[in-house]
This record gives C-alpha cells, sequence and structure tokens, in this order.
C-alpha cells in the first residue's frame, strides 16, 4: 500500500509500505481523510524539533474500521466511522503519574515520533478510538486539531464572561477560539492573514484584526476599556506574540502557550511580578476529543470555510510545498484517500 514520506526537510515521496496486521487489541482502519497540521509543515521545513525523519506524516484521521480483534468490545465493530487519538504515552514519567499523560517524557505522537496514517490502512489499538455516527471523514479529521485549541482554553481556565485573546488563526487558534466560545466566553481574534481572521469571525470571534494594518494595543484597550484581556492564548510560537501576551494580558491574567517558539524569547519578569499572570504551557490534549465530537456533530464549527484545499495522496506532497510557500493564505488542507 501506499504512503507519503517525510523523507527529511523539504523532501517528500510516495512510497510503499507493508499492509498492517492488527492484534487482537486493535482495529484496522481503513482510512478516509487525513488532515496536514501545523507540525507538519514546520517538519517539512526543518523547523520542528520533535519531528523525525523519515516518518509516514498523519495524525488528524477520519477512517472506517474495516476489521477487529477478538479483545475489541463491540463498541467498535467493521463499518463504524471513526476519529484516534495519536499520542503514545509511556505510562511512567512523572506527567503520565500526574494522570497528564498528554505531557509525556516520552510522547510518541503518530506522523512526528512514530508511522503516522497518511497511508491507505493502519492499525489502532481501540482504547486510541472515539466514534461518530454523523460524522463525515473531514469534520473527523478536524477533531484532533480542535482538540488542542480546547485544551488551551481549559488550561486557561477559560469561563463564562472573559475576554479572550487568541493570537493566531490557523486551525489551532481556531480551535482555542471555538473552545473558548464553547466554555462562555467572548473572543477576538488577532492574525496577520486577512483570509484567516476572516475564518475567525465565522467561527464566532467578535472581533477578529489583521495586525499588520490595525494596532493590537489600541484594539484591546478600546475592547477592555484598558484592563486588557483575561486569558490570552498565544498560538503562534512567534518570539514576538510570546512577549505580546505577557505585556497585552490583564492584571492577574492568564497567558497560554502553545505554539513552540523558534528562537529564544527575551523578557522584562518584573512584569510577570507586577500583574500577578500565570504563565501556562499547553500541549496536546486531554479528555477533549468527546466534547469536540458533540461541538462538531451539533453543527457549531464552519467545517467548509476552514478546509483551504482537499487534494488526493498523489498530490499532497505538492500541497504540502505549496503550503510552506503560502503560509497565509491556506488554514488547513485535507488529504482525501477516496479520491
Amino acid at each position: 500500500m501506499r504512503a507519503l514520506v517525510l523523507v527529511e526537510p523539504g523532501k517528500t515521496e510516495i512510497r510503499e509500505i507493508s499492509m498492517p496486521v492488527p492484534t487482537d487489541e486493535e482495529v484496522l482502519l481503513r482510512i478516509g481523510m487525513v488532515g496536514f497540521c501545523g507540525g507538519d509543515l514546520n517538519g517539512f521545513k526543518g523547523l520542528f524539533e520533535m519531528q523525525e525523519y523519515p516518518n509516514v506524516l498523519g495524525h488528524e484521521v477520519g477512517g472506517i474500521i474495516e476489521a477487529a480483534g477478538k479483545n475489541v468490545p463491540a463498541t467498535f465493530a467493521p463499518g463504524m466511522k471513526v476519529t484516534l487519538n495519536p499520542y503514545l504515552n509511556c505510562g511512567l514519567c512523572i506527567a503520565c503519574r500526574k494522570g497528564r499523560p498528554n505531557a509525556c517524557v516520552d510522547n510518541k505522537t503518530m506522523g512526528v515520533r512514530r508511522p503516522g496514517a497518511m497511508t491507505e490502512y493502519i492499525a489502532v489499538n481501540w482504547k486510541k478510538l472515539h466514534a461518530s455516527a454523523t460524522l463525515s471523514y473531514k469534520e473527523l479529521a478536524l477533531v484532533e486539531p480542535l482538540t488542542v485549541g480546547f485544551h488551551a482554553a481549559n488550561r486557561g481556565r477559560v469561563h463564562a464572561g472573559d475576554k479572550v485573546l487568541v493570537i493566531g488563526c490557523g486551525i489551532v487558534g481556531l480551535g482555542a477560539i471555538a473552545g473558548s466560545l464553547n466554555r462562555g466566553a467572548t473572543v477576538f481574534a488577532a492574525d496577520i492573514s486577512d483570509y484567516k481572521t476572516g475564518i475567525a469571525k465565522a467561527v464566532g470571534a467578535s472581533t477578529a484584526i489583521n495586525t499588520t494594518t490595525t494596532n493590537l494595543k489600541e484594539a484591546l484597550a478600546e475592547w477592555t476599556n484598558g484592563d486588557g484581556p483575561d486569558v490570552i492564548i498565544e498560538a503562534v510560537g512567534n518570539h514576538e506574540t510570546y512577549r505580546a501576551a505577557v505585556e497585552l494580558v490583564s492584571y492577574t491574567g492568564r497567558v497560554v502557550y502553545i505554539g513552540y517558539g523558534k528562537r529564544p524569547v527575551e523578557y522584562n519578569t518584573g512584569v510577570f511580578v507586577r500583574k500577578e499572570i500565570e504563565i501556562l504551557g499547553s500541549r496536546n490534549c486531554l479528555d477533549d476529543f468527546p466534547v469536540v465530537i458533540q461541538y462538531l456533530e451539533f453543527g457549531k464549527f464552519p467545517v467548509d470555510a476552514v478546509i483551504s484545499k482537499t487534494v488526493s495522496l498523489d498530490n499532497a506532497g505538492e500541497a504540502l510545498q505549496d503550503w510552506s510557500e503560502n503560509r497565509g493564505n491556506i488554514t488547513k488542507i485535507m488529504v482525501d484517500f477516496t479520491l
């Protein structure tokens, strides 16, 4: 069967790999659709410190169960459409022992530190599956990236009445917008792309600005009557937006970082103390899959507006190359295995 392999930075290939043989605890999953994420893009560009090469890409999955091992419960039967949790934790490190496997010291995400799902069939332990009777392949493939944003909103303890700034309106940032709205907050979105701020408004942000044409500090002062946002979620990974989050958040506010920084960040740490702010990292997700699936089943998310392009496996490498050259105009690329 065929798979898209990230051979090295800047190079992908379609390769023939072996058909998986599921164990008694696994299902054989036929892939319907897989999404490219920002991690895939940064891995392609050689900017993602966790990426291992060569590797089959893909961890945002919509598929259908073809066969189930003898120990798989009947709740996951052939013919069911599912998505999956792509993270593999060790179960032994301090994060796992504390009940936070998303931050496992030795986490192995599909497509990053172990083979991914950008291929025709994969074998998956049934405990990683999440089913939906109504969602399409493309909706199921959106679940995982949205869970990352929902988890960030949880980390920031976003609640009804909060004013939340989300910096970066890629798919994870859009998930943070949706997750914050789902918790009753009002959301202000910021990006450097009019295309992406337009999608942020479609998701439900009350205000969305392009920071290359509008002064963010002034706009936030007006939006919050000078107080600053209660929570800022940074979903870019840029040293300037890392600093801006600390500078712009309200006194006693909360800053959540999702984006992986590409270079060291310098801070005036007196701001931390003076404002008594909380700075939180946010990695992967915990128990957010059922919440996001329900959110999508209720039709609350503008799925078609978010998907910039759908391509076949044959054209997937070219699409990833194009994304690396035109990042501002692309939010989500889907690879459709039914084409």
